[in-house]
């Protein structure tokens, strides 16, 4: 009797120090992943590539960091891996090192691909690891876990501005140093989801959300969520790696200042990232999917005609705002296909993956054509496509 209640309670309660070491290690990750679309300025300067060959190592690395991931989340369904996290912090590990000694374009296309596969191991199990330590409150769970990482895409353009500009490419190499502390942090948390697992095994049935809507229904909905993903993603492609160079072009600021409003920007995002999970477990997903891309539109769709000051003032409501949207969409996506954690993480950052390289891609050769300016003018309009939540059906009624 007392070893079920112990299982129960390792089952059903938040772990919190859990939640936090993922959430600790996400940040780690997605600053090393966020130095990629920093260092453009440099290498670009250094090397004399042109926006479409920077679209290419954006797009090498999503590509690498997505088209993994569905794999990795249906692989872990089956099989639980407690330390592939580590093991995928080894890959980026390598691709770092590499990318510090990158001479060459087709090295940095290499080494940037290192990073991406550890980043398609990493994001479906910690997501998975999340939801189990959730305790049944999964939005919380995915905006923790999803605050770290977007904390730490806005470190990286401050530490380009502070360490790669000044001191160089091969300055990259330092920050190997967070990897390793990753892996330590990493190796913690498959230690305790080790333990975890055995828990489960020993509990006789756990409780799952029951879904009763019809597999039309189910894949017509998931459609329209992955829409909006694309969306949201191919505006961030917009910001995340060209808007540097918007603000240079258009407003002749230096590479160092760009970097400032690039970290304002991604801090704007992590600032609200923590809102859409708890607000969804309370008022339902689809009304923080709904209020979070729409709700960007009318800054958006400003932001091209801006003035310097208003250019830094419009991207903090577009950044909060487009925040709160992943983490709502991956639990809705959760609990319309109950028992297949993984599988929805895998798909769903690595479709989200993947429409950031695709977007770095194509809006690149846009910029050699039309020039930067026009690619800003052309994406005002993509958060738009939240008219599709309307769609959506209420999820949170057809719980059991």
């Amino acid at each position: 009797m007392n070893e079920q209640a112990s299982t129960e309670k390792i089952i059903e309660k938040t772990v919190f120090p859990i939640l936090f070491a993922l959430s600790f290690s996400h940040l780690l990750n997605d600053t090393i992943q966020s130095l990629i679309p920093a260092i453009y300025p440099v290498i670009k300067t250094s090397y004399g590539l042109s926006f479409s060959q920077i679209g290419l190592i954006t797009l090498t690395f999503q590509l690498a960091a997505s088209l993994l991931q569905p794999f990795v989340g249906i692989y872990t369904d089956k099989k639980p891996q407690p330390y592939s996290l580590a093991i995928g912090m080894g890959f980026t590990l390598t691709g770092l090192i590499m990318l510090s000694m990158s001479a060459h374009f087709y090295t940095m296309l290499l080494s940037v691909g290192m990073i991406g596969i550890g980043s398609s191991i990493f994001h479906p199990e910690a997501s998975r690891m999340a939801h189990a330590a959730s305790g049944g409150k999964s939005g919380l769970a995915q905006s923790v876990f999803q605050l770290g990482g977007n904390a730490g895409s806005s470190l990286g353009p401050l530490l380009a501005a502070w360490i790669i500009v000044p001191y160089g490419q091969f300055s990259v190499i330092w920050f190997s140093a967070i990897a390793l502390l990753a892996i330590m942090v990493l190796t913690y948390v498959g230690n305790w989801y080790k333990g975890f697992m055995l828990a489960r095994s020993k509990k006789a049935s756990i409780q799952t959300v029951v879904n009763q809507f019809s597999r039309g229904k189910v894949i017509f909905s998931i459609v329209i969520l992955l829409l909006l993903i694309f969306s949201k993603y191919f505006y961030m492609a917009s910001l995340t790696n060209y808007f540097t160079f918007y603000l240079i072009n258009k407003f002749h600021v230096s590479v160092q200042a760009s970097q400032i409003y690039l970290f304002v920007f991604l801090f704007s995002v992590a600032a609200g990232t923590l809102l859409g999970g708890p607000v969804g477990d309370k008022i339902g997903r689809k009304y923080v999917i709904w209020a979070s891309i729409l709700g960007t539109a009318p800054f958006a769709l400003l932001l091209p005609h801006a003035n310097l000051f208003w250019t830094g003032v419009l991207i903090i409501p577009i950044g909060m705002i487009l925040a709160t949207a992943f983490s709502a969409i991956l639990v809705y996506a959760q609990e319309l296909i109950p028992g297949k954690v993984g599988l929805v993480a895998g798909l769903f950052f690595g479709f989200a993956f993947g429409m950031g390289g695709i977007g770095s891609a194509l809006l690149g050769k846009l910029a050699d054509s039309k020039g930067i300016e026009y690619v800003f003018s052309i994406c005002a309009f993509l958060p738009l496509i939240g008219l599709l939540t309307g769609f959506l059906p209420n999820i949170e009624t057809k719980k059991k």
